[in-house]
């Protein structure tokens, strides 16, 4: 299918490709991946044709359709639809032809072309895909011009979907993606009939999809069999390798080099100790393919308060035009220790929550309770917008530590990723992922007892996610994440927030029963997964209504079973608090009175802990039965 024989190619005098080669087998789903910058998305380029090699072939095979999303988005006032039925070049030529063609075999031959493609599902296979990718059927026949750019992408992706080329080229397709409409992706690409190339930094995605893993590094292609973290075992084993023999070569360097060290002079030893300097000469050094990137950590510091609850909302309705909230009647509290996703499409209402939450949005009507010492950690979605790109990362965090020595600003910049010389770069010319990494460190700068982060993930590549998920597990605070890694969101949050219909409820399945319920709904669902829910004789309508009841049916035992625990942290402390007085020398010094108002007061918060912590007991056991039957 796709054949890449000894390719160079330079940007800039800057070598990205080396007499690189690979093959793409037909049939087959490849995920291409390697450090930002090495050329993932150049390959692409060099493929299409788009540039041109300065030596070496590509060939792809003969007669084959090369397809990729177009860079710029589609505009005018062509509907959706209109644009993603037009993507499918051969149908819209035998449409224009058949509408003028006279003669009658080749009309023949047009018909029967036509048949061949399957034309006449060819609305309903279109609609269906821009389903998938969150548009309505209202949407669906808006003009182009109405949407945002990001909307307008989609469309572009839909329409490459929809052409079914025999080579398809992806370029990060998820990055205007919400979580629903990946689920979906991914599962249409699963399913694809063709030959498959995608550049990704979604692992689960390329966990999914591909077949086969290749690697741009260091201006070579390398390809391996299975997916993502089979790649990832493969390069771990290969670089263990590569340790263990660098070491044994190392060994004997230094023994070959003891030997002329202390013979050399000897003319006895002369001889042996000029074979052995041969030896070192030959011994060339054992070629190690590291990473040459900076290893990325995130260090968010712990809050200086853990008050809790953080937030209360009574009733609250939130929105932007008076009259018409986004979100209705919200009864939700957060607690010093919540871990919360939140789910739902975009255009649901995430951002205004979060927005809401972090008091960047004032309710129209309600009760939004703060806790008295909470302090808030945003990173909004618009973060880029609020750096300043005139002036270094160094300076950026430098207003933000006023007091700070100069060191000690280096010091934070290096806790998520910044050495001496990319601190020192204006933030106009840091990459999307260092601007994402600046943001980040200025939400931790605040020492927030709660971390709100809208899609913080948008630009950074595998290593910084992972640097992230390590990050916010050592938090020692309250997390709220909108998010489309799927991988950040299991690794990190503990429950999942449903924001759909102008309401938030609590979901209380896990991610895999959220992508089930969402494939249903948007009709993406498998063959597979369609045998095994008759297997069961479940149908999903009611599944759905089984877990609705479930989710009423446990909700209150949640609320009571968190009410209660905050109780007995209450009592916890204060009794910790009284015994720390009761403990110092120095009160016994002063009127007697207050010792036995302290010795009173201990023994009352005793006994209250005590029942407390029984209740707490007794309304776990109930929520843990609950969730058994």
């Amino acid at each position: 299918m796709l054949q890449i024989n000894e390719i160079n190619y330079f940007i800039g005098g800057r070598e990205i490709f080396a007499k690189a080669s690979a093959r793409v087998p037909k049939g087959k789903r490849v995920g291409l991946v390697g450090e930002n910058g090495c050329g993932k998305t150049t390959l692409l380029r060099l493929i299409t044709g788009e540039l041109e090699l300065d030596s070496g072939r590509i060939d792809v095979q003969k007669k084959c359709v090369v397809g990729t999303v177009a860079q710029d988005a589609p505009a005018g006032n062509a509907t959706p639809l209109e644009t993603v039925l037009a993507a499918d070049v051969e149908r819209m030529g035998l449409l224009q032809a058949s509408a003028t063609e006279t003669d009658h075999e080749k009309i023949a031959y047009i018909h029967e072309r036509l048949t061949d493609i399957d034309a006449h599902s060819a609305p309903s296979r279109a609609a269906t895909i821009l389903a998938g990718l969150g548009f309505s059927e209202e949407m669906q026949q808006r003009p182009l011009s109405q949407f945002s750019g990001g909307w307008r992408m989609r469309v572009a992706l839909a329409g490459a979907l929809f052409a079914e080329p025999d080579l398809l080229l992806l370029d990060e397709p998820t990055n205007h993606l919400d979580l629903e409409s990946i689920m979906w992706l991914e599962n249409y690409l699963r399913q694809y009939p063709h030959t498959l190339l995608v550049v990704s930094h979604d692992r689960d995605m390329l966990n999914a999809i591909v077949d086969n893993i290749l690697l741009v590094k260091q201006g070579t292609l390398t390809m391996y069999s299975g997916n993502f973290d089979a790649y990832v075992k493969a390069e771990a084993e290969k670089e263990a390798l590569e340790k263990a023999t660098a070491a044994k070569q190392e060994a004997a360097r230094a023994h070959l080099q003891s030997f002329v060290d202390r013979f050399k002079a000897k003319a006895t030893k002369a001889k042996q100790a000029q074979s052995r300097m041969k030896a070192l000469e030959k011994m060339g050094p054992v070629t190690r393919t590291t990473s040459s990137g900076m290893h990325i950590h995130f260090r968010f510091p712990a809050p200086v308060d853990h008050p809790s609850p953080l937030i209360k909302l009574d009733a609250v309705h939130a929105g932007y035009v008076p009259g018409q909230p986004v979100l209705s009647d919200l009864n939700l509290s957060v607690y010093k220790d919540d871990r919360i996703a939140l789910l739902g499409a975009n255009g649901n209402g995430k951002s205004t929550l979060a927005k809401l939450l972090s008091n960047n949005l004032s309710p129209m009507s309600g009760a939004l309770v703060p806790a008295q010492k909470l302090v808030v950690g945003y990173f909004a979605q618009d973060h880029l917008d609020q750096l300043d790109a005139g002036i270094t990362a160094l300076e950026q965090v430098d207003r933000a530590m006023p007091l700070a020595s100069p060191n000690e600003v280096r010091s934070w910049l290096g806790r998520f990723g910044f050495g001496q010389e990319r601190a020192e770069v204006q933030v106009q010319n840091l990459s999307g992922g260092e601007k994402t990494r600046l943001a980040l460190s200025l939400v931790a700068l605040q020492r927030p007892n709660l971390m709100i982060l809208d899609e913080p993930t948008n630009h950074l590549d595998m290593d910084s996610r992972s640097a992230l998920v390590e990050g916010l597990n050592e938090f020692d605070g309250a997390i709220i994440l909108i998010s489309h890694d799927r991988r950040l969101i299991e690794t990190t949050c503990e429950q999942l927030w449903l924001v759909e219909n102008g309401a938030c409820t609590q979901y209380f399945g896990d991610i895999d029963d959220y992508r089930k319920l969402l494939l249903s709904n948007r009709g993406g669902g498998s063959k597979s997964e369609e045998l095994e829910d008759n297997k069961e004789k479940v149908s999903k309508k009611d599944a759905r209504r089984d877990a609705a009841q479930n989710r009423a049916r446990l909700a209150p035992l949640k609320k009571a079973a968190q009410v209660a625990e905050n109780q007995v942290e209450t009592l916890t402390a204060e009794k910790a608090d009284l015994q720390e007085q009761l403990a110092d020398p120095s009160i016994y010094e002063g009127p007697p009175e207050t010792i036995a108002s302290l010795n009173a007061r201990l023994k009352e918060v005793t006994e209250a802990l005590d029942i407390a912590e029984e209740e707490w007991l007794v309304t776990l056991d109930e929520l843990e039965s609950a969730m058994v039957e």
